[in-house]
């Protein structure tokens, strides 16, 4: 048991592993140019080569994406709580809020830099548009599923509707929550990265836009990696968050 749990722990990284060896191989293998497909290593080189630059434009990146995403969390859990609590908002805005989430979300950049100008601005509204849904969704559907025999039950015992809802409602929700916090915060860094394409000069997303334009694909390629990192980061804070506080709704975790 303990060998699986060991197993489990680090299988994300020997997978990782055996891709990045086995894109190095590729690459090496047959002659790949790097100003087409960049190797592992070609794209190391460039990340150390140009690490401070990168670091700027990932810390730039990192922020507006966290100011949009706190946006998000206030936003969903609130619209999330109105629709979950009312059959009626359920019915009535839902449908809408879904037929919202389907739009591109990089068309509003160009409305938001006409609105906001370039800057964090449009960036951090981005961030926000494309990570509210999730959030709002997964409360709405955790409270709007509570089983309705344990409802009636506590209403017997004297319970008012908001007892239940914030006593049994939200508490049930909490697993709902940090699973969207974890899809979430991935969308957010790319609503941030195809802002800063389009409407920045500065950022992962104006970094990777100069990169191509250079022919730097191993630095653009870093940028990604740049990304992906601080979006796995977030990532892991929240399931050890959510392992420390939703424990109970695992299965197996009290044994861990």
């Amino acid at each position: 048991m303990k060998n699986n749990k060991q197993i489990e722990r680090w299988s994300p990284w020997l997978l990782l592993t055996a891709v990045i060896v086995l894109w190095q191989i590729i690459c090496s293998g047959f002659g790949v140019s790097e100003f087409i497909f960049p190797s592992p290593w070609r794209i190391w080189t460039q990340f150390w080569e140009f690490k401070e630059i990168i670091a700027g434009h990932a810390w730039r990146t990192f922020w507006v994406t966290m100011a949009g995403f706190g946006i998000a969390i206030v936003v969903g859990v609130l619209l999330g709580f109105v629709i979950g609590s009312s059959r009626l908002a359920y019915a009535a805005v839902y449908p809408l809020m879904t037929a919202f989430n389907a739009l591109p979300k990089a068309a509003f950049v160009p409305i938001l830099v006409v609105w906001f100008g370039i800057g964090v601005g449009p960036a951090i509204l981005t961030a926000f548009l494309i990570s509210f849904f999730p959030i709002m969704v997964n409360i709405a559907t955790g409270l709007a599923t509570l089983e309705p025999e344990l409802e009636d039950v506590l209403r017997v015992l004297g319970a008012k509707r908001w007892d239940v809802l914030m006593k049994i409602g939200l508490p049930r929700s909490m697993p709902y929550f940090y699973g969207s916090l974890k899809v979430a915060i991935t969308l957010a860094f790319v609503g941030t990265t195809v802002s800063e394409m389009t409407a920045a000069n500065e950022g992962i997303g104006y970094l990777l836009i100069s990169a191509g334009s250079a022919m730097q694909m191993g630095l653009a390629f870093a940028g990604l990696m740049a990304v992906g990192a601080m979006a796995m980061l977030m990532y892991e804070l929240f399931s050890a968050i959510e392992k420390h506080t939703t424990g109970w709704a695992h299965r197996g975790s009290q044994n861990e």
